[in-house]
C-alpha cells in the first residue's frame, strides 16, 4: 500500500472547531503522488547517502559498515550528536539479535530510528484561539514571505479559514508587494504600513483589523535578520510584546523558516530565533536543493523544536506538512 500524505486539515489544530467548505479548487497535493514528489525533491540528499549506506550497512554488518554510516549520515548533516544517537542505537539492537543483521531488516529498522527521531514535538499548528496569531520569523532569503504567502493559500483555499496578513516586514518593500500579491491570491486582508514604520505596529493593527473582521488567523511577517545582529533580535521579542498587549497568549504559533541548503548554520539560526522569539516549529525550506536534508534530523533532535511544513519547491503543493515516517522512507528507503 503507497503512503498517504499528511493532509493541511490534519496538522491544523482548530480547538475542536471544523474547517469550512474549500473555496477553491483542491491543489495537486490533494490529488495524490505526494510521497513520489517528496522522494524526487530529497534525491540530492538520497544520492549523497545511498552509495555509502548501500555498500556499508545493508550489505556487510561489521565494525567498519557502522563507521561508513556514521560518516554518511554527518555528510548529510545529521550532525554529530544524533548520529552517534542513531547509528549506536541500531548496532546495539543488531548485536542484541533484535534486528536480523540482514540487509533488508537493519535497512528498515534504520528507517524507523530516523522517523523516531524526526517525530520531535508537537507537529500540529496551533490555530484554536479566535483569533489565532501566527508569527513567522527568519533570515532572508530562506523564503519566509513566499512561506506566508502559501501558507494563507492553504488556511483560506483549502479550509475556509479568514486571513489576514500583517506585512510587518517594513524594512523590504520587496517583500510587502510579494506579500500583497499572495494576500490578493489567497483572498486574504493585508494589513500594510510606509516603508519604515515601527513594525509593532503594523502587527498590532493586524491583530485589530483581525477581531473586528471577525478573522480566524492572523499571520504576522517580520524583518529578515541574521541571528548574529543582537538589537534586531531584541525587536522580534518587541513585536512579540506588542502582540500579546492585544492578546495576552499570542502569538499562539511562531514558526521560523530555515533554507535547508545552509546546512550546520540553520541550525545554529534556530537555536537563536527559540531564544529570541520563543519558536514553536520550523519551516524547513529547499530540502529539493539540497544533498544536506538530515538537518532536518539534527534540528528535531538537538533542538527538540518540531519541523512542522517543509518546502520542495515553487509550486503551492510544495509546501507540505511534515511527516517524519514519509521524510525517512522517502531518503533512505530503496
Amino acid at each position: 500500500m503507497a503512503p498517504v500524505a499528511t493532509t493541511w486539515p490534519e496538522i491544523i489544530d482548530l480547538g475542536g472547531r471544523e474547517p469550512r467548505e474549500h473555496a477553491g479548487e483542491e491543489p495537486a497535493e490533494q490529488q495524490g503522488g505526494m510521497f513520489r514528489r517528496l522522494r524526487e525533491s530529497l534525491a540530492k540528499s538520497r544520492r549523497a547517502l545511498a552509495d555509502e549506506i548501500s555498500s556499508s550497512v545493508f550489505d556487510r554488518v561489521d565494525d567498519e559498515a557502522w563507521e561508513r554510516l556514521e560518516e554518511a549520515l554527518i555528510l548529510a548533516d545529521v550532525g554529530a550528536p544524533t548520529t552517534a544517537q542513531i547509528v549506536e542505537r541500531l548496532e546495539r539492537e543488531v548485536e542484541s539479535g533484535e534486528v536480523p543483521a540482514e540487509g533488508a531488516a537493519v535497512q528498515q529498522r534504520l528507517v524507523e530510528i530516523v522517523a523516531e527521531v524526526a517525530a520531535s514535538g508537537q507537529r500540529r499548528i496551533d490555530l484554536s484561539a479566535s483569533p489565532a496569531v501566527l508569527m513567522v520569523v527568519g533570515v532572508n532569503g530562506t523564503g519566509k514571505t513566499t512561506t506566508i504567502g502559501k501558507i494563507s493559500w492553504h488556511l483560506a483555499r483549502e479550509m475556509g479559514l479568514d486571513v489576514v496578513v500583517a506585512a510587518a516586514d517594513t524594512y523590504r518593500a520587496a517583500a510587502v508587494e510579494q506579500l500583497a500579491e499572495w494576500a490578493d491570491r489567497a483572498g486574504a486582508e493585508i494589513v500594510r504600513s510606509a516603508p519604515g514604520s515601527d513594525p509593532g505596529a503594523v502587527a498590532f493593527d493586524g491583530v485589530e483589523a483581525a477581531q473586528a473582521r471577525g478573522a480566524d488567523v492572523v499571520i504576522a511577517d517580520t524583518a529578515g535578520r541574521l541571528h548574529t545582529q543582537g538589537n534586531l533580535m531584541d525587536e522580534l521579542a518587541k513585536v512579540r510584546r506588542v502582540i500579546a498587549k492585544k492578546i495576552p497568549e499570542a502569538p499562539h504559533e511562531t514558526l521560523i523558516t530555515i533554507d535547508a541548503t545552509t546546512g550546520q548554520n540553520g541550525l545554529r539560526q534556530a537555536k537563536a530565533f527559540a531564544e529570541a522569539a520563543g519558536v514553536t516549529g520550523v519551516v524547513l525550506t529547499k530540502l529539493d536543493g539540497t544533498a544536506k536534508g538530515g538537518i532536518t534530523l539534527a534540528i528535531a533532535a538537538e533542538l527538540g523544536i518540531p519541523v512542522k511544513l517543509i518546502g520542495t519547491g515553487e509550486s503551492l503543493e510544495d509546501l507540505r506538512p511534515f511527516d517524519p515516517e514519509d521524510f525517512a522512507r522517502a531518503l533512505l528507503a530503496p
